[in-house]
């Protein structure tokens, strides 16, 4: 059996480590096969900031987590060498050399043949670790749940923020675009195409009102059809959800999607070739309950228990 989170037996939760669930810290990704990465940023939201402090909560809230998935059967430490890497030095006053950071850092992690799972951070975050990985393996799919698009193509004259990313990723060819899934679209837009001119570069949106009152597992299954063994990296904004379920975040929106609806959707997702995950957008200052930070936190867990090589028991 792989090395454990450490035990609410043998140790109260509320003491320990301040690592994800508890897992051992690390200070590369050698000889792991996933490494939990905090990237503490919010240089790059245009609304609402505090996600720089999202890592630090998020892993503060999975101390709650046990290691077993009993819903689902995942076992995932039984499987997987898992351990908690700590945060990239990004630069707090400087955005473009934050990316710059972040980009060297995967570009080295991924030497170690690791799956990265990252904790924001805003979302400009995705788009140095969708260069890392693509210049180590080539253009990947992408599943992405979230509220917004994030294809503008600058904000305030600015080409790298947290609602260009997709837009970026596409023109640097870093994903596929006819494998490109975005989920939970909705709100509010700055022109009467802004969804419609990422559909006509293949991208598959699924805004969130097709999905009110319904299962996502039919959803799931599409997508797990379509995109077949293609690498894919999945991208979670956590602003996807519904504020009632997680208000602590940068840009929320109304009418999102519940947190069932959430973990249908990833569990459903399974059997892919997942090659890394975060999530982001987590802004904890304006959630002093930490329900966000904690919802944040559990679904990071569901997408651990759907990576390649999970047992289920």
């Amino acid at each position: 059996m792989t090395n454990q989170p450490i035990s609410g037996n043998d140790l109260a939760r509320f003491a320990g480590p301040g690592t994800f669930m508890r897992l051992p810290a690390a200070t590369d990704g050698s000889g792991l096969d996933v490494a939990f990465v905090g990237i503490p940023m919010d240089h790059g939201t245009s609304w609402r900031s505090g996600t720089r402090f999202g890592p630090k909560q998020i892993r503060a809230e999975s101390a709650m987590i046990r290691p077993y998935n009993i819903q689902s059967g995942a076992a995932p430490f039984d499987g997987l060498h898992c351990a908690d890497i700590g945060d990239v030095a990004i630069n707090t006053f400087n955005l473009a050399a934050s990316l710059k950071i972040i980009q060297e850092y995967y570009t080295a992690l991924l030497g170690h043949e690791v799956i990265p799972m990252t904790m924001g951070g805003d979302h400009s975050i995705t788009l140095p670790v969708l260069r890392a990985i693509a210049a180590d393996s080539g253009p990947v799919a992408l599943i992405h749940v979230d509220a917004h698009a994030d294809v503008n193509d600058e904000m305030f004259g600015e080409k790298e923020t947290h609602g260009t990313v997709f837009r970026r990723a596409y023109e640097e060819k870093l994903i596929i675009p006819e494998k490109t899934y975005q989920i939970g679209l909705r709100g509010t837009g700055y022109s009467a195409d802004d969804f419609t001119e990422a559909a006509g570069w293949g991208f598959r949106q699924v805004q969130a009102q097709e999905l009110w009152h319904k299962s996502t597992k039919r959803l799931a299954a599409r997508i797990l059809k379509e995109i077949g063994d293609s690498p894919v990296y999945i991208s979670y904004d956590i602003d996807s959800l519904d504020p009632a379920y997680a208000p602590g975040t940068g840009t929320p929106e109304i009418g999102g999607l519940t947190t069932p609806q959430a973990m249908e959707l990833i569990r459903g997702l399974r059997g892919l070739n997942i090659v890394g995950c975060d999530m982001v957008e987590v802004s904890p200052p304006y959630d002093p309950s930490g329900n966000t930070a904690l919802t944040a936190a559990n679904l990071l867990f569901e997408l651990l228990c759907i990576l390649p090589g999970v047992p289920y028991r």
